[in-house]
């Protein structure tokens, strides 16, 4: 199912939901009744085979009991497919004993939603909170609960706006009203990774179901979408009655908010120091919350909630957007973020510390090496730049590549964009064809919102194909990103007709097959005798040919075919001798263009044959 296919059914069953809601609902639940029924059908099926053929034991005898042999390891094949082992969420658990608020109120809104218990608590590093059911037996259920908390979310919400955040997490798993709404949004992410895990499986017995999960899947998440969201907007309501309604809109005011500083100003800002630090001597996790209030001034909180408040609500999500989130209970955005000492971190009680520490330790270890290797490439490029600088005071024009050099560190070592795209429009001027300094000036007139920067991505486009995927995909985003859809679609087309494109060529151009056709490769004389001396020069090496393999996609583009021998008339094929002759050849050998070498001995000897007949084909 396409993009348009999924947004067009989605928009024809809202327009259902809300104009035929009970029929609606009933449609729903029997779409998830067919998936279940397939599943269960398909197991019924082999179960009745297999009772089938012990009945017919005293019939059939040694042919029977060879059946059921046969059918029993299959039906254990099928089960194994699907009691597919689901990875439990990961995290620092924690225990009433260590936080006993935070599971007096973890109790208390079960109670009040009569939801399910949860088996494990577990403190992540994400910015974010949510319930995951990890079935212990696959499709056949029994699930574990799962309540995940962000430290990074606990630190940046006030403790009755993060008991309205747990509140519309636990309105998923209620009993009461909405019961059947959340029952259909836990099957969509069931069936969601339950494919996931098949594809990424092995298993015999999954042929007997991939094909219809993943034709039914999209197809049901589809049709669920809008029960899916109208859940949203119930586990909303939920945390309004359990909450109020100021606490709950400064909960979704301040994820919005929070997500955007973290996103664009705190976690950039710390890792900028690596430009001048060795080592990461910081400590992100507890410093978190107490920055937000240092550093955020009203015009970027001001930019940040127009933004969050500017987004429409479409069919990539089921959370609608900010603005109708907060309209469903007639409420505007309120940002109150915790002071110093009231954040709701404080309910892990013992456990802050120590998981606030660990999760500084983990940060630091995986951020060690990617640190180290950007202060030493900014130390190199900070050396280059200075180098370049001073000979385009003595030197000026620099050479076309040594300037577009310049040009991107003067970016992103010097930090002066400006100066950068005056480099780059210098450079315009002397290279007006260049595509990669029509596309480099293209691109950064884009990001200032210039719409003179969409005629210059368009003319490298023209002079080079390899810009039309990357200058399709830019103008697309800038489009859309000025709610321009039909211009932003027109251009989404264009990507994916060339990404298609690409991907066939590639695959093309990627194998060799003896039903492929050869043509003469029309090499110059010069190039071929450079060509012929490389090769004498491989000890090894009896004969080699030379072809040119005809294309279907992007024919322009030469693909040639360098075969080579090394096995005598009366000598075994090496294949350890072959594969490193291979690689001599691709490491020194100056290859035409695009060229794909393989050795015609062996298992390839056929390619030998059909080579040795090609007129002109032998090189050496």
């Amino acid at each position: 199912m396409t993009r348009d296919e999924f947004d067009a059914l989605v928009a024809r069953l809202e327009n259902d939901a809300h104009t035929r809601p009970g029929a609606y609902t009933a449609r729903v639940l029997g779409l998830a009744a067919l998936g279940n029924a397939y599943v269960m059908g398909i197991l019924l099926l082999i179960v009745a085979l297999l009772v089938g053929l012990v009945a017919s034991v005293a019939v059939l005898k040694a042919l029977a009991i060879k059946l059921i042999f046969i059918v029993g390891i299959f039906l254990w094949m099928v089960i194994k497919a699907l009691w597919v082992k689901i990875p439990p969420p990961t995290g620092t658990e924690v225990t009433a004993q260590d936080s006993p608020e935070l599971f007096a109120m973890i109790e208390a809104l079960r109670r009040d939603l009569d939801a399910p218990r949860f088996h494990h608590v577990l403190v992540t590093d994400d910015f974010n909170a949510g319930v995951v059911q990890s079935p212990r037996l696959g499709v056949f259920g029994w699930p574990r609960n799962y309540l995940l908390i962000g430290l990074p979310l606990m630190k940046s919400l006030s403790v009755e706006q993060f008991k309205a955040v747990l509140a519309h997490e636990f309105g998923h798993l209620a009993r009461g009203h909405g019961r059947v709404s959340n029952w259909i949004y836990r099957q969509r992410l069931r069936w969601a990774r339950l494919v996931d895990v098949l594809e990424a499986t092995e298993s015999r017995g999954g042929f007997l179901f991939k094909p219809f999960l993943n034709r039914f899947v999209p197809y049901f998440t589809a049709y669920s979408f809008p029960m899916a969201r109208a859940n949203e907007y119930q586990a909303d309501a939920t945390a309004v009655r359990l909450t109020s309604p100021e606490a709950a809109a400064e909960a979704l005011t301040g994820v919005e908010v929070m997500s955007s500083y973290l996103s664009e100003r705190f976690w950039p800002q710390l890792h900028r120091q690596a430009d001048d630090q060795a080592q990461p001597n910081v400590l992100p996790y507890t410093g978190m919350g107490r920055h937000f209030v240092d550093d955020v001034d009203a015009d970027s909180t001001r930019s940040w909630l127009e933004q969050a408040m500017a987004r429409q609500t479409g069919s990539g999500d089921t959370h609608p957007a900010l603005k109708d989130r907060l309209a469903a209970f007639d409420a505007q955005p309120r940002l109150a973020p915790p002071t110093d000492g009231t954040s709701a971190d404080r309910l892990l009680g013992d456990a802050l510390e120590p998981i606030t520490e660990a999760f500084d330790h983990q940060w630091r270890e995986a951020i060690a090496p990617s640190w180290d290797e950007r202060y030493r490439e900014v130390q190199e490029g900070r050396a280059r730049l200075a180098a370049l600088d001073e000979r385009a005071q003595t030197e000026a024009p620099l050479p076309r590549d040594e300037a577009l050099e310049r040009a991107r560190l003067t970016e992103s070592i010097g930090d002066d964009a400006d100066g950068a795209l005056a480099q780059l429009r210098a450079l315009l001027e002397r290279v007006p064809d260049d595509p990669v300094v029509l596309y480099s000036v293209g691109t950064r007139l884009l990001d200032r919102d210039d719409d003179g920067g969409q005629p210059l991505i368009e003319r490298a486009m023209t002079v080079d194909e390899a810009a039309i995927a990357p200058g399709s995909e830019a103008l697309r985003d800038y489009h859309w990103r000025h709610g321009r859809k039909e211009e932003a679609d027109a251009w989404h087309e264009r990507l994916v007709e060339r990404s298609e494109l690409e991907y066939l060529a590639n695959k093309e151009r990627n194998e060799v097959r003896l039903d492929d056709t050869f043509e003469r490769h029309e090499l110059p004389d010069a190039q071929l005798a450079r060509l012929r001396e490389q090769l004498s020069g491989i000890g090894g090496v009896r004969k080699a040919y030379l072809l040119r393999k005809r294309v279907r996609h992007q024919p322009d583009r030469p693909l040639y075919v360098l075969g080579f021998s090394i096995t005598g008339a009366l000598r075994r094929h090496n294949r350890d001798r072959a594969e490193d002759i291979q690689r001599r050849i691709l490491e020194t050998v100056e290859l035409p263009d695009e060229t794909i070498v393989i050795c015609v001995d062996g298992d390839n000897k056929q390619f030998g044959s059909k080579f040795f007949w090609k007129r002109g084909a032998r090189v050496m």
